[in-house]
């Protein structure tokens, strides 16, 4: 993919209202990855995450699957968008999707972020938006697993209530066995690729802008909303553990089964040996 790919014209001013005051922050999940090793939609102006200035805004693309447009015109992001799709693994359809405005504060040290309001920033400084990119990125991507892990409790619960009514399941063993690769999918995505508890390397760098990722985490919950879908997943895994356990337990007593019938038969060609040799 090359520059021509995302074209760079100018903006002009009048179409953006109050953009000296406000940005539009849109966070976009189009798939499990998007690859940006090479790409080339503007200035960098980070590495990790993949930053770039692209017209009068910003693009901020993650590598499990989630790209930040900052500050851009609706036409402008789907350009950028449907240039990403050459690059994205395991797309999704529908996409999932957030949004967040950031203004200026009238009082530099007062930054805040009001319920369900926009995001007060003393100045739109590329550290303090990519702060709002980390936190919306993983937030947009909760949601996704959220949803994940949600379907997976309605596959479950049939489960369930059929084991506590029948004391068994009709259910086949492939069908578990998918119930378990989901909940191990999902798990791996949460602990490893998105890392919701880590906190961005922008950081690193400025962490006077500590108490300004602090307010974003308890905006938008990130620690509750990781804490309840580990434990979600905890039962889960519990779950596919005790439904392994019965499929487990049903082949063994087939295997049994049929070593019984063998034996059977053999006692019974046996005995039919023996009794057609006395005659």
């Amino acid at each position: 993919m090359n520059a021509d790919q995302f074209p760079m014209s100018a903006t002009p001013a009048s179409q953006k209202p109050d953009a000296a005051t406000t940005l539009r922050i849109r966070a976009v999940m189009l798939g499990e990855r998007i690859n940006p090793s090479g790409l080339e939609i503007g200035p960098s102006i980070s590495s990790t995450p993949a930053a770039f200035r692209v017209h009068a805004g910003l693009a901020v693309i993650f590598r499990y699957g989630v790209a930040v447009l900052i500050g851009l015109l609706p036409s402008e992001e789907k350009v950028l968008l449907d240039g990403l799709k050459s690059r994205v693994t395991g797309e999704l359809s529908p996409i999932e999707e957030e949004t967040a405005q950031a203004q200026l504060c009238k009082d530099e040290n007062a930054e805040a972020i009001q319920p369900g309001g926009p995001i007060c920033l003393a100045k739109f400084s590329d550290e303090r938006l990519l702060l709002i990119a980390d936190a919306l990125a993983k937030s947009t991507s909760l949601a996704r697993d959220e949803r994940r892990v949600a379907a997976v409790f309605d596959v479950i619960e049939p489960f369930a209530r059929e084991l506590a009514e029948k004391g068994r399941t009709s259910r086949k063993r492939r069908s578990i066995l998918q119930l378990i690769g989901n909940a191990l999918l999902v798990q791996q995505r949460v602990a490893g690729r998105v890392a919701v508890a880590e906190k961005p390397d922008a950081l690193w760098e400025k962490p006077q802008l500590d108490r300004l990722y602090a307010r974003l985490e308890d905006e938008y919950e990130l620690k509750e909303r990781l804490d309840t879908l580990e434990r979600k997943l905890t039962v889960i895994a519990e779950t596919a553990d005790a439904l392994t356990d019965i499929i487990d337990t049903q082949r063994s007593l087939r295997l049994e089964i049929a070593v019984v019938v063998l034996i059977v038969i053999e006692v019974a060609i046996g005995c039919f040996q023996i009794f057609a040799g006395i005659h």
